[in-house]
């Protein structure tokens, strides 16, 4: 992305993030056990630690409840994790009474049908390449990579560029 194109996104504080779909590819293995397994991106992990040390806060809101996503989160030392929310609404209200922040200093990526609210109340809604279409066209922008392939990742580095805290924290890699 040229500089350019890059929006001004000082006012973001926070990013929401939905999971099946988007921190995943929507894939649910369940083992004969009963448990299930999710595949996580490591590049969205990074953006999310890069996240994390630019000094904003992350906060999950998903439709199911799973261990594999809360042991996710704890990886990744994501402190709001809201689980289970078929209406994720009130979640998202919830959330920004506790952090004490209004809807426009959110960033939130989604995927279905259940994001459509919050993409449309955040002050940046993104749909991730795969999402359905009605999210894609509420949407503020639509990644180029799928949900579960980094999608994450690069709405952080737009987001982080726009902000103006990008080429601070890339001095940790080029030393």
């Amino acid at each position: 992305m040229s500089d350019e194109n890059v929006r001004d996104f000082s006012n973001i504080k926070m990013l929401v993030t939905d999971v099946d779909g988007v921190l995943t590819d929507g894939t649910v293995i369940i083992n004969c056990d009963g448990s299930e397994s999710k595949k996580f991106n490591l590049l969205d992990g990074h953006g999310i630690k890069m996240w994390q040390r630019s000094g904003m806060k992350v906060a999950i809101i998903s439709g199911r409840a799973s261990d594999a996503t809360t042991v996710r989160a704890k990886q990744l030392s994501i402190e709001y994790v809201k689980q289970g929310f078929t209406k994720k609404l009130p979640a998202f209200e919830s959330l920004l009474k506790d952090v004490g922040m209004t809807s426009d200093e959110v960033v939130y990526i989604g995927d279905d049908l259940l994001d459509l609210p919050l993409v449309k109340r955040a002050g940046f809604g993104v749909a991730v390449a795969n999402a359905v279409g009605e999210l894609k066209e509420s949407a503020d922008y639509i990644t180029h990579r799928p949900g579960g392939s980094g999608a994450v990742r690069e709405v952080i580095e737009l987001v982080l560029k726009g902000a103006g805290k990008w080429d601070e924290l890339m001095q940790r890699y080029l030393v």
